[in-house]
C-alpha cells in the first residue's frame, strides 16, 4: 500500500498560498501545454516578466440586438481591457490579414473561419492585449471558430452569452434622429438569429465550463452589474487549499454555532481554545499539569466556559491567568497534529488581542480566513443574560428563545454566574479594548453581521471559504 501523501508543512504552505504559487504553476503549466515552445525554461522567463496571469480574457456572445457591444465597450472601460470586434479587425486595424478579410467582405461573400482564427490571433498577440487583457465581442461564432482559437493558443477565462434586450433613450432628440441600420431589415435579422441559435450549442458544449449565460432583457445597469461581478470572480483552482479559518466575536456572537456547522459541513477540526486547555488538564498532559494549578486557583468551571467564549489569557472574576506561552504551546501542538494539517481547521477563543495575534503568526500558525461577528450590545445582552441550565439533565435553555417545556423543570433551572449582566458586561468590554488592533492586524478579514439568521451566515462564510480572497481588501456581509 502505498504511504499517505505527506501535508505541506505549515511555514512553506502559508508561503505558496500567499504568494499564490499553486496557481501561479498552474498557469505556466497550461500555457506549456498549449503552445509547446522548443524551450520551455526561457518561455516560463519570458512568462513570468510579462506578468499578465490577471490579464482579461472575455468573449461577449449574443444574438443580434443583445447589447453585446455596449457590455463589452462598458468591459474595457472598467477594466482597462482591448475592445476586438468584427468592426475593429476589418476598420480601424492595420494588420497583415486585414487586406484578405476586407475582400470578402466587399465581394459579399462569408469570411472563412481560418481566415477570422488568424485575424484574431494576429490582433490579439500585441502587446497592448498582452499586458492589458482583450475583451473579444461576438467571436467565436461557432463550433469550428472556437475549436480554432483554442488551436491558436486563445483560451478565454470568462465567456458571457445574452439574451435580447431594449434600451430606448430618454432623450426626445435623440429618438428623432435615430435611423434604421441597413443591414437590419426582418428578413436579416431572421437570418442571423437562426445562424446564431444553430451555432450556440456547439460553442456552448466547449466554453461550458467558463461560460454564464445572463438575461439581458433587463435594466442595463443589471446587466453590467452581474457581468462585472463574474468577470472579476476567479473560477475553482485545483491547486491545493486546507482551511485555516478563524473567527473572532463577542461572547454570545454564534461562533461556537458556526464553527461546528462549517467543520461538519467540510469535516474540518473544530477547535475552542478554551476546551482544548480543558482536555489537556483532564488528559493529565505535561502541559496540562502545568495549567491545572491556574486552574485550581479560582473558579475552574466558570473559567472553562468563560474560556471558549474569547476569555484565554484573562481569567475573569478575580481568578489566575493562564500565561499566554502555555496557551501557544498547547494550540501550536494541536494545530500541527496531522488531522490539522490534512484536513484543516476552524478556531475560536484565541487570538483575544494583538500580542497573541502575533504569537500566533511567530509560531507560523497563519489563517488564510478570517472572520470578524458583529452584534450589538443588546443583542448580546438578550442572548446571554437569559440564559439558563438544568441542573438535572445538563439541558440548556432560553427564557425567550427556548422555554423550558414543563413548569417541573422551569422552577429548577440555574443562571450561570458568568451570564450575570455585570459580568457579561465586563467580557464585552474586555473584547472590544482589543478588537481595533486585532481587525488592523488581520486586514484581509471578513465582517459577519451575526445579527441574522445562522444559515444565512453559515452560506456567508461558506461562500468566503470556497472562493480565492478578493482583490478588494475588505469584504463585509
Amino acid at each position: 500500500m502505498a504511504a499517505p501523501a505527506r501535508p505541506w508543512p505549515p511555514p512553506v504552505g502559508a508561503y505558496a498560498e500567499e504568494r499564490e504559487l499553486f496557481r501561479l504553476l498552474q498557469n505556466m503549466l497550461e500555457e506549456l501545454l498549449i503552445h509547446k515552445p522548443d524551450d520551455p525554461i526561457q518561455y516560463m522567463i519570458n512568462h513570468l516578466k510579462q506578468n499578465n496571469d490577471d490579464a482579461p480574457r472575455i468573449c461577449v456572445l449574443g444574438p443580434p440586438a443583445s447589447g453585446k457591444t455596449t457590455v463589452a465597450m462598458w468591459l474595457c472601460k472598467h477594466l482597462d481591457a482591448i475592445h476586438i470586434s468584427q468592426e475593429t479587425l476589418l476598420f480601424k486595424e492595420i494588420l497583415a490579414l486585414t487586406r484578405e478579410a476586407k475582400m470578402y467582405k466587399e465581394r459579399k461573400q462569408k469570411i472563412p473561419n481560418a481566415l477570422w482564427a488568424n485575424l484574431i490571433q494576429e490582433r490579439l498577440s500585441n502587446v497592448d492585449c498582452i499586458k492589458q487583457g482583450w475583451i473579444l465581442e461576438g467571436f467565436p461564432e461557432n463550433q469550428e471558430q472556437a475549436w480554432m482559437l483554442q488551436s491558436s493558443g486563445i483560451i478565454p477565462r470568462h465567456v458571457e452569452v445574452y439574451h435580447t434586450t431594449f434600451d430606448w433613450p430618454s432623450d426626445p432628440l435623440i429618438q428623432q434622429r435615430l435611423v434604421k441600420p441597413e443591414d437590419l431589415s426582418e428578413q436579416e435579422m431572421s437570418k442571423k438569429l437562426l445562424e446564431y441559435h444553430r451555432n450556440f450549442p456547439g460553442v456552448f458544449q466547449i466554453y461550458q465550463k467558463v461560460l454564464k449565460s445572463i438575461n439581458a432583457d433587463q435594466p442595463s445597469m443589471d446587466v453590467l452589474s452581474q457581468v462585472l461581478t463574474y468577470v472579476q470572480t476567479r473560477h475553482r483552482s485545483a491547486a491545493p487549499f486546507t482551511p485555516r479559518i478563524l473567527f473572532c466575536g463577542p461572547p454570545g456572537s454564534g461562533k461556537s454555532l458556526q464553527a461546528a456547522l462549517i467543520a461538519q459541513k467540510y469535516s474540518v477540526v473544530n477547535i475552542c481554545c478554551g476546551q482544548l486547555l480543558k482536555e489537556a488538564v483532564a488528559d493529565k498532559t505535561k502541559l496540562g499539569e502545568l495549567i491545572k494549578p491556574y486552574i485550581d486557583n479560582g473558579y475552574p468551571a466558570l473559567y472553562w466556559r468563560a474560556a471558549s467564549c474569547l476569555n484565554i489569557g484573562e481569567r475573569p472574576f478575580g481568578s489566575s491567568i493562564v500565561p499566554d506561552n502555555l496557551v501557544m504551546k498547547i494550540l501550536a501542538e494541536r494545530l500541527n497534529a496531522v488531522d490539522c494539517m490534512t484536513n484543516g481547521w476552524v478556531l475560536y477563543g484565541f487570538p483575544r488581542d494583538i500580542e497573541q495575534g502575533e504569537q500566533l503568526q511567530k509560531s507560523h500558525i497563519i489563517p488564510n480566513r478570517v472572520f470578524f461577528f458583529n452584534l450589538s450590545y443588546e443583542s448580546i445582552m438578550e442572548r446571554l443574560s437569559q440564559r439558563r441550565i438544568d441542573p438535572v439533565t445538563g439541558e440548556r435553555y432560553h427564557m425567550t428563545f427556548r422555554p423550558a417545556p414543563a413548569p417541573e423543570i422551569q422552577v429548577r433551572l440555574r443562571q450561570n454566574p458568568k451570564d450575570k449582566e455585570e459580568n457579561i458586561e465586563k467580557r464585552v468590554e474586555t473584547y472590544y479594548r482589543n478588537v481595533k488592533e486585532l481587525e488592523d492586524f488581520y486586514q484581509d478579514a471578513f465582517y459577519v453581521n451575526a445579527d441574522q439568521d445562522p444559515h444565512v451566515i453559515s452560506e456567508f462564510i461558506e461562500s468566503c471559504i470556497i472562493k480565492p480572497l478578493p482583490c478588494k481588501k475588505l469584504k463585509s456581509l
